[in-house]
């Protein structure tokens, strides 16, 4: 059992995960955290064990000088809390760290340890992968469960894939059997401008999250990365002919699949998200940030709980005051926010072939520890060598064509 001190009990609280890696393109996801973690200044509370989880070849430690001191940092996954006030208060734990090398089912089991100590009521795990998609246009955020109960109250993918899958599928299916609702989240990230920061998909994945857990998020100065990260992609584009090719090809392929939504549901929801957001008031002093729904309230469990007649869900501490729950959650929707024609790309400069990690049925970008995030955007350029990327991740789903 996980003994926590000094952490106090939280309201209603939802679990949010990246790990940079392979299920994390453009660094977009763990991006996402951590610009929850820095806007609403999180507090660390504990972090795994890198010897257990992490080959130092593959995540080397990095050394530092603090005061003229000699220190080292240990590659691992940390976890924090957020404490978001407001009428309807709801806090966030938040885990974020790199893909571990081995060990996975005690990673997911250590990590569920900690959901269930603090009452976790949902499971968000973020993800984004390479895909066919148009830099110009608005991010595709795909919400998938392995929960069909879920997938139908919250208006998700119930996913169907099949094949080689990373650190993301597998906790994700890990919360399945202990009994915690669990959602992935994927931003699917062009391939063509695959390496990081991809500021444009990070506000795609948090807008897509504000909707799922009913909690304005402050975005600070991410917009205005977002369009940047365009302005440059848009203008390295319209220095070759053959990536100005390309990218319109794809613009005609992904407007041609959307033609029919474009014209009802997506844009009533678009526009439903546009009058919440101006109606309510933003985040108060402290980081405090308004509610406008909450999950379905369901108990958490603990990983490898199972029991004969079907998954057990251990209820949560007991508290002195228990906090009135939320309303239902805010429903998710397809649009994203933010992420419009003229809303993205920062600083792109020069031409160069992205790092990248591909097998036989997923492709995503990956960022490894030691390596730090490219200052630059860069475009590779397509060509007849080049295979199109395949499909995507385990339990991730596929991106537009």
């Amino acid at each position: 059992m996980i003994e926590l001190e000094g952490v106090p009990e939280l309201v209603d609280p939802v679990m949010v995960c990246s790990f940079e890696g392979w299920n994390d393109a453009g660094d977009a996801a763990s991006a996402a955290v951590e610009h929850l973690d820095r806007e609403w200044k999180g507090e660390t509370f504990a972090a795994l064990d890198a010897e257990d989880y992490y080959d130092f070849q593959v995540n080397r430690p990095t050394v530092f000088l603090d005061n003229g001191v000699r220190k080292i940092t240990w590659p691992t996954t940390r976890l924090s809390v957020i404490r978001i006030g407001g009428a309807k208060p709801r806090d966030l734990v938040l885990v974020r760290g790199i893909e571990p090398s081995m060990r996975w089912r005690s990673f997911c089991n250590e990590i569920l340890g900690f959901a269930h100590e603090l009452g976790v009521e949902m499971v968000v795990i973020l993800g984004a992968l390479l895909g066919d998609t148009p830099h110009t246009r608005p991010v595709p955020v795909s919400g998938v469960t392995s929960d069909p109960e879920l997938a139908q109250t919250m208006d998700l993918e119930e996913t169907r894939y099949e094949g080689p899958t990373g650190i993301v599928g597998i906790l994700q299916e890990a919360c399945t059997h202990a009994g915690v609702p669990a959602v992935s989240l994927w931003a699917a990230v062009p391939h063509y401008v695959s390496q990081p920061p991809n500021p444009k998909a990070t506000l795609a994945l948090l807008n897509r999250l504000e909707d799922l857990i009913g909690l304005r998020i402050p975005l600070g100065e991410l917009a205005e990365d977002a369009r940047a990260w365009q302005v440059g992609v848009d203008q390295l584009a319209a220095e070759d002919s053959e990536v100005a090719e390309y990218v319109q090809s794809l613009e005609e392929a992904r407007d041609t699949a959307e033609l029919p939504e474009a014209s009802g549901e997506a844009i009533a929801r678009e526009f439903e998200r546009y009058l919440r957001r101006r109606d309510q008031p933003g985040p108060g002093p402290g980081g405090h940030a308004t509610d406008l729904g909450t999950t379905d309230g369901r108990e958490p469990g603990a990983y490898l709980r199972d029991s004969s007649s079907g998954r057990t869900r251990p209820s949560k501490p007991a508290a002195k005051d228990e906090p009135a729950r939320s309303e239902e959650p805010a429903q998710p929707d397809e649009a994203t926010p933010g992420t419009t024609d003229e809303a993205a790309p920062g600083a792109a400069s020069e031409t160069t072939a992205p790092d990248r990690h591909t097998t036989d049925e997923h492709t995503t970008g990956s960022a490894s520890a030691d390596r730090p995030a490219p200052e630059k955007s860069t475009v590779d350029k397509p060509s007849a060598e080049k295979p199109a990327p395949e499909k995507p991740a385990p339990d991730e789903p596929e991106s537009d064509d």
